[in-house]
């Protein structure tokens, strides 16, 4: 904000927060908050890539103990292993994955929960973030292949252009970055051993603090799997290294089940898709495993009492509060 010439201790003191905050990079905020705080930057900047310009001066280091965990790692791969496992210690509201396989690889940021205020602007500050992260890691010269949003394009697609390079795709399915698979067993230069066995040592005692249950650790595992075509059972319990009757059995004796979860996590996919993306419904609909677009229609009816022309409809008749202009969504089955 001081870069646009304009004060931000009034900007904080609107929200109850203080001045030294973000010096530590421990401390969070909720989302919700994190989202309205992002939408006064734009007014008062004036800037439509705020977020985009607040990622660019962030990388490892502001992920505290999980960033020093990371850049002590033997390479890549194990430190981006370690950012999608412990990234919940930093960041509750968010998910990091890393899609293998292939010639290319791709590290990705998704938020939890539909309905954030300027979650473009969070979206865009992140990945930021991410490639920042990678060229920490892979070194100054690193570029993706390709970057993907999970947003509509905005009307100014030249700053993006300009830090990620040429090839961008809006309207995707998840925001990531994608870079050829080579790139994960690149050797870190401040591997340490000693210092990477300390580091998991804090971070042991952090997950301990923090203590999150079951059905939060299944919730943050569905919302990866859920976009793809292994959202099952089985696969499920395999992130948590137990079979699918241990899961679903501790997941009733906490008063859910797996497929109540399933439902939840297409549910909040469906419903950031629609509300921020131009994909039509049928395309919505096979991404999260549907089998045609009328199944997805009337799951979406059960789950919010109207279709998704509709939902989305009500949803791009608000004000547009985050620099972004809308766009008129495309056609497509509801």
């Amino acid at each position: 904000l001081e870069s646009f010439g304009v004060d931000p201790a009034p900007l904080l003191a609107e929200f109850g927060i203080r001045p030294d905050f973000f010096a530590d990079p421990e401390n969070v905020l909720p989302f919700a908050t994190m989202g309205r705080i992002f939408c006064r930057c734009v007014e008062r900047s004036g800037c439509s890539h705020f977020g985009l310009l607040v990622g660019r001066r962030a990388g490892v280091s502001a992920l505290g103990a999980v960033g020093f965990l990371m850049q002590s790692a033997p390479d890549v791969r194990t430190a981006l292993d370690e950012l999608v496992h412990y990234l919940h210690l930093h960041d509750r509201g968010a998910l990091v994955s890393v899609e293998t396989g292939g010639p290319y690889a791709s590290l990705g940021y998704t938020i939890l929960q539909h309905g954030v205020p300027c979650s473009e602007q969070i979206l865009a500050g992140a990945i930021t973030i991410g490639l920042n992260i990678m060229r920490g890691l892979c070194g100054a010269d690193w570029k993706p292949e390709e970057t993907h949003f999970a947003f509509r394009g905005p009307e100014d697609v030249a700053p993006y252009r300009e830090f990620f390079g040429p090839r961008l795709r809006f309207d995707a399915e998840v925001t990531s970055i994608v870079f050829p698979s080579r790139w994960l067993d690149h050797p870190l230069p401040g591997a340490d051993p000693l210092l990477h066995r300390l580091m998991e040592e804090r971070i042991g005692e952090l997950e301990l603090r923090a203590g999150e249950g079951l059905v939060a650790q299944v919730r943050r595992g569905l919302r990866a799997l859920v976009l793809t075509p292994d959202c099952t059972l089985d696969a499920a319990a395999r992130l948590g290294g137990m079979h699918g009757r241990t899961l679903n059995r501790r997941l009733s004796a906490l008063g859910t089940s797996f497929f109540e979860l399933r439902e939840e996590a297409r549910r909040e996919v469906a419903c950031q898709l629609l509300e921020r993306t131009n994909q039509p419904a049928n395309q919505i609909a096979a991404i999260l495993g549907y089998t045609d677009a009328s199944s997805f229609t009337r799951a979406f009816r059960r789950w919010s009492g109207t279709g998704p022309a509709e939902w989305r409809a009500s949803r791009a008749g608000r004000p547009a509060t985050d620099g972004w202009k809308r766009k008129a969504p495309k056609g497509g089955s509801a």
